[in-house]
């Protein structure tokens, strides 16, 4: 099947793991069918939007691996929005409206206490020309809405199945705003007939809007793209996302240390019926692409199993993988492979060493222990082995230790851990003193 999508995100801030699910989404269904994914830039908004922005999405897909195969900028189409809003107008199908925003709210309130839908009346539509002459004369500028059909608007949802929306229902759509700028609805359905976009994919918040862009598309005698709209992302408690995780941003991310197969991994399996596990890859997320497994829950969006995944990952980088990212941390360009090979099982990321670097490479703030322990420790390097460690050393000495002191489990462990390392958790002991060395040890001990 062929098909086109589009992943529309407006540049007036970076992307989120909200909208990258949807871009994700989008990408996937592309180019497991072969298809093309279009980057649209929703820049209508002149005073928000900004090149720092624009760019930074671009980094933020690129970053993911989410390669476009065409973009273009809404801000250098208005001559085309331009000519969809004269057909329109020519038909009758959009008019001119005058109430201010006070006004139609207490339209809204009065249709309420009546017990009616706050939808709106039309009065526009019944203004002669002498009364819209009078209400411009009073500084008043039109809003312009478009005329729905009244008629039930079908389609099949590829994830919800069919749907039905009863334009009666709702208002006729401002397409555009009183200072003459136009609002999402018009320039992306114009946006999407020009194109020849097969499928428009989006969150599902967007379902209300469809009957009404439904019937611009055909008034403007475009080909409806099919739509699919998908669940919204919760919190792993269930709730909605709270502002801290709803704004999440990819690049704090990265900055963070997450990987972003992790990242795809996790977003496109959520609110599956496949299990979220780690991918090799980006193609393999696509081949596995299918709307039918997409439930109709929310989606739940976990930071621990994003880290679980990122885990995953950290504990398969090779040295050399890691070098690179290791040399940024402080003291990481006196990291060696015996060094990762070792800690990078006891990290979340690869940042994660910086914990490590001054334990193995540097110095460590001494951890205060109960009187008892701190006696304990003071007596321990007696019972060093001699020569130098080994993987060995740490049975042999812990044993004498043992029966020296009668200490065993974690009362024998813990305070020798803690006075290495200043760490309570970390990996093997026997391997840690073989790697600090004897000097290192005693050292600590003292």
């Amino acid at each position: 099947m062929s098909c086109k999508v589009r992943f529309a995100p407006s540049p007036t801030g970076r992307l989120h793991v909200g909208n990258v699910r949807t871009a994700l989404i989008n990408w996937l269904f592309a180019k497991g069918q072969g298809g093309e994914f279009v980057l649209r830039i929703d820049d209508t908004d002149l005073e928000r939007s900004t090149k720092e922005y624009e760019d930074g999405i671009k980094e933020d897909l690129s970053w993911l691996g989410l390669k476009w195969d065409d973009t273009f900028k809404q801000s250098e189409r208005f001559a085309e929005y331009d000519k969809a809003t004269q057909k329109l107008k020519a038909e009758g199908l959009l008019y001119a409206c005058y109430e201010t925003s006070e006004e139609l709210d207490r339209k809204r309130k009065i249709a309420l206490s009546r017990g009616r839908p706050p939808v709106y009346d039309r009065a526009g539509l019944k203004l002669t020309d002498v009364e819209k002459a009078k209400l411009e004369a009073e500084g008043r500028k039109p809003h312009w809405r478009f005329k729905l059909s009244g008629q039930p608007c079908e389609w099949t949802d590829l994830v919800r199945g069919p749907q039905s929306i009863d334009t009666a229902s709702i208002s006729d759509p401002v397409l555009i705003r009183a200072d003459g700028s136009y609002l999402y609805t018009l320039p992306s359905v114009v946006d999407d007939i020009d194109a020849k976009i097969t499928h428009v994919v989006r969150g599902e918040d967007h379902v209300t809007n469809s009957g009404a862009q439904i019937e611009i598309f055909r008034a403007l005698g475009g080909t409806t793209p099919q739509m699919a709209h998908t669940p919204l992302l919760i919190g792993a408690d269930g709730q909605g996302l709270s502002k801290r995780l709803g704004s999440l941003s990819i690049q704090q991310l990265g900055q963070d240390g997450i990987e972003p197969i992790a990242i795809a991994s996790l977003l496109a399996k959520i609110g599956t019926s496949d299990a979220v596990e780690l991918k090799d890859s980006l193609e393999t997320l696509a081949s596995e692409f299918s709307f039918d497994k997409i439930g109709r829950a929310p989606a739940r969006f976990d930071e621990k199993e994003l880290m679980g995944l990122n885990a995953e990952i950290t504990h398969g980088l090779t040295f050399e993988d890691a070098k690179e990212r290791l040399n940024a941390l402080p003291m990481g360009d006196k990291a060696t492979p015996e060094f990762w090979t070792l800690v990078a099982e006891n990290l979340q990321k690869v940042d994660d060493a910086a914990v490590w670097l001054p334990v193995f490479f540097g110095e460590i703030e001494k951890v205060d222990l109960e009187a008892e322990d701190a006696a304990f420790i003071a007596g321990a390097a007696e019972h060093l082995p001699e020569g130098a460690i080994n993987e060995d050393t740490w049975k042999e000495w812990t044993n004498a230790l043992k029966s020296e002191t009668g200490r065993k489990g974690k009362g024998l462990f813990m305070p020798l851990r803690l006075a290495l390392t200043g760490q309570a958790h970390g990996p093997q002991m026997n391997k840690v003193i073989a790697l600090l060395g004897r000097e290192k040890v005693l050292a600590r001990l003292g």
